[in-house]
């Protein structure tokens, strides 16, 4: 069979005002435009897998309306794509059925809301798609594809995970490439649509199979940057040491989400930093505790660390690792308060990095079930709005209006160029300071 590889990207945002915005503040949405210009590595993963016979295309589609034309000859079309884009992605099947060829869409958000998925494409994968390709393929090669395929609820075992088809892509368009080391993340926030969706689990990859995937991108690229693409990769610092140390041989640079616990770690620290690591990025969801306590549904963690976070911000970036911290803003508990909290905190940490989101209400987590339930929804099935940069919702302490124009006024004074460069005239101190503390002879 031909088949294609179809992973949606690209930044949404509905506002557009803030559309504006991003255009003037070189900060504001730069961890998001990062997201958007990462290859999908469940669409890779999948063609890694697929038996050699077939032949397969990888193709990104950055704007589904106006991708034109489709490419022919196919027997089978894979579609990824995320909230905001998946009315792109329905219409993307639709054109494919119109020219009889059958699609498969999977991710989180066809994971949450199959049936409404089953109305635009020939079959939905729910949940881990690894398990249910090998199945998919056959009945689609036999011209009977199944409505829904839905993964084993005790999960995959990512001993089992294929290469990746990284050959597929034309390293010249990325800045950097992605790789997993595990799924899931015990904290499980509220608000989260990640791999959480996906699987109850964490699980994590076989510290053999992940050294073999970055040898796979260093034969086709040479001193690559690598994102680990886990929802919280620290999560088991011994297995990150035993991982790191043959890294140090790698000439790599790296990137990791994490949360703050890396900081008590002082030899993790150091494996970091010697093996390539630019930049962690750390949810620290709000400046105030009072926000923090209960987002997290199984050990409240955040709100139980909220006196730690700033001496573990400064504790990591004095190893030459940068922080993005990351906040989200309209949290039950933030009044009107909260922008120049998060101002102030990022001003008083010594954020090297910061990001800041709206509050969203994704389909399938906690969050949206809840606010459903309050009648607290703007516009419940408008998905578009699920960008991390749209209201939709209705915050328990301030006006929309007044949490719209509070967001404007932060990302304009977080990303504004004088604040911006004394972030980094602040953390080049930092350092300078570290390697020469005072008393030293120089």
């Amino acid at each position: 069979m031909n088949i294609g590889f179809f992973p949606m990207s690209g930044i949404r945002c509905c506002d557009p005002e803030l559309l504006r915005l991003g255009l003037t503040l070189p900060g504001f949405v730069e961890r998001s435009k990062t997201i958007a210009s990462l290859p999908s590595l469940g669409l890779l993963t999948l063609a890694g897998m697929t038996p050699s016979h077939h032949h397969i295309h990888y193709v990104e589609v950055p704007d589904g309306e106006q991708f034109d034309p489709l490419p022919s000859g196919l027997d089978l079309a894979a579609i990824s794509s995320y909230s905001a884009q998946i009315g792109e992605a329905y219409k993307l099947a639709q054109r494919f059925k119109a020219m009889g060829v059958p699609s498969v869409i999977g991710g989180t958000h066809v994971t949450a809301l199959p049936q409404e998925a089953s109305e635009h494409c020939s079959a939905v994968v729910i949940g881990e798609g690894e398990p249910m390709w090998l199945d998919v393929l056959e009945d689609a090669r036999r011209g009977c594809l199944q409505p829904y395929y839905r993964a084993d609820d005790n999960g995959y075992d990512l001993a089992d995970a294929p290469m990746p088809a990284f050959e597929l892509l034309d390293i010249s368009k990325y800045n950097r490439l992605t790789v997993q080391t595990s799924r899931g993340c015990p904290h499980h926030c509220e608000f989260c649509a990640s791999s959480v969706v996906l699987t109850h689990k964490y699980k994590q990859k076989p510290v053999a199979k992940v050294l073999d995937e970055i040898d796979k991108i260093r034969s086709l690229w040479d001193r690559p940057f690598i994102e680990f693409a886990d929802d919280n990769s620290f999560v088991n610092h011994a297995y990150w040491k035993e991982l790191l140390t043959p890294l140090q041989r790698k000439g790599l640079k790296w990137f990791a989400e994490t949360d703050l616990s890396v900081a008590s770690d002082q030899g993790l620290l150091n494996l970091m930093r010697e093996s390539g690591c630019a930049q962690v990025l750390i949810g620290l969801e709000s400046p105030t505790d009072t926000a923090l306590d209960g987002i997290e549904l199984h050990s409240n963690w955040k709100f139980k660390k909220f006196s730690y976070f700033q001496e573990a911000i400064q504790t990591i970036q004095s190893h030459g690792i940068t922080v993005n911290g990351c906040f989200v803003i309209g949290l039950d508990g933030h009044t009107a308060d909260i922008f120049d909290q998060v101002f102030s905190f990022v001003k008083e940490s010594g954020l090297y990095e910061v990001q800041v989101t709206l509050m969203t209400p994704f389909p399938g987590t906690p969050l949206y079930a809840r606010l459903e339930r309050e009648d607290r929804l703007i516009e419940p099935r408008n998905w578009k709005k699920c960008t991390l940069f749209d209201i939709n919702f209705k915050p328990s302490s301030m006006s929309v209006d007044e949490l719209h124009e509070g967001f404007k006024k932060l990302a304009v004074d977080l990303y504004s160029e004088e604040f911006t460069s004394w972030r980094r005239t602040n953390y080049k101190k930092i350092m300078r300071d570290h390697r020469h503390p005072k008393g030293d002879s120089m």
